[in-house]
């Protein structure tokens, strides 16, 4: 098989189409890959070091108010275009798959018109801009949430429930995160808070204002606070570098081994995050980014709240003192901690990267 990915900005849209590029790697060693993004967005970065061939074309989003800005994204939407059918020509994929974010609007639009296959995935409960934009024009519709149906109403006989890819790799992980590696105990119940991959500043503003607080706790806290917050909060709370029970740390690789070694996590909502809960099973505190096209990060914590798998506190509503209550009380309680991670490992779909390559299967025979 040779495939064609597009998906970029953000971690939501990369990962996916990299957990979905191993298990293709594995099950079909022959495979050729080629990725397409921007030089701007994270995949730039993460795609070749995972030892994928990568193409950029150069794209912007949309403003959403009246700007003369959306002329220069046009023209560089119609250049976009031209440069994909120039990349799909030169490689002749069986099949383009795009994961969101605006890189893909240019990407899989040029390979509909020019009749190869191709399949969006949709991560979150509310579709984004871009994939509704394309799903008049692709030939399958891959969704994580059986919500999200309803934005493709007008093409609901496209439409596939997969799940995300990166369960699928998530859900068959062992091993466990060495938290001594972060100055904490392995033996000891831990929270883990983050903010997604770039962090989110809200969160780490209301956890620094209890870390005195944490720090007294029988749990231990490990805050990952993003690179661009690090240096300013060791700066603002030097008295960290003593502390033994609250641990900061800019940056994970390897989140899923964190994961799996934690008792708790507090984070965003965003599509990969709950993938990877679901996944392992784990109990969480959500706190959706309200800084996301159509509020989607609330209607993903809403999902999982709505079934007790996950309490889920609102930007607009957190306080610091609201957070360590609700922290205290789970981690006092390791039975609901216990049956929130059962009802969050139901709402998991295990063998998603199966499901997509069966949809690959489909188009390509």
């Amino acid at each position: 098989m040779r495939i064609i990915f597009s998906g970029g900005g953000t971690g939501g849209h990369i990962y996916p189409s990299l957990a979905l590029i191993r298990e293709i790697k594995q099950q079909y060693p022959d495979s050729e890959i080629l990725y397409i993004g921007t030089t701007r967005g994270l995949e730039a970065r993460i795609v070749p070091q995972a030892g994928i061939d990568f193409e950029a074309v150069e794209i912007q989003g949309l403003r959403r108010s009246l700007s003369l800005e959306n002329v220069r994204t046009m023209w560089l939407f119609w250049k976009s275009i031209q440069r994909s059918r120039q990349i799909i020509r030169s490689f002749q994929p069986d099949v383009v798959i795009g994961t969101g974010g605006y890189v893909c609007a240019p990407v899989l639009f040029a390979a509909a018109r020019l009749g190869i296959p191709t399949i969006i995935h949709e991560q979150n409960s509310i579709a984004g801009l871009t994939n509704k934009f394309l799903a008049r024009y692709v030939d399958k519709i891959a969704i994580s949430f059986a919500a999200v149906k309803k934005d493709f109403a007008k093409f609901s006989d496209r439409v596939v429930y997969t799940g995300n890819p990166r369960a699928q790799e998530v859900a068959t992980i062992a091993q466990k995160a060495d938290l001594t590696t972060y100055g904490l105990k392995n033996e000891q119940p831990t929270v883990l808070v983050f903010g997604g991959s770039r962090g989110a500043q809200k969160i780490n503003e209301s956890i620094f204002a209890i870390v005195d607080q944490l720090e007294e706790q029988a749990f231990q806290t490990l805050i990952v606070t993003g690179d661009i917050y690090y240096d300013e909060f060791m700066t603002a709370y030097p008295q960290l570098k003593n502390y033994q029970q609250v641990k900061l740390t800019a940056y994970v690789e390897e989140m899923p081994e964190l994961l799996n070694a934690v008792d708790l996590v507090v984070a965003r909502s965003g599509a990969t995050t709950l993938t990877e809960l679901t996944a392992l099973g784990k109990p969480s505190i959500l706190i959706p980014s309200p800084n996301v096209t159509h509020n989607h990060q609330q209607f993903n914590a809403e999902t999982l709240a709505h079934e007790e798998a996950a309490i889920m506190i609102l930007e607009r509503e957190l306080s610091a003192e609201r957070l360590l209550a609700t922290m205290t009380v789970l981690m006092n309680d390791k039975q609901k901690r216990s049956d929130m991670g059962k009802r969050a490992k139901e709402m998991g779909v295990p063998d998603a990267s199966d499901r997509l390559i069966s949809v690959i299967q489909s188009l390509i025979k």
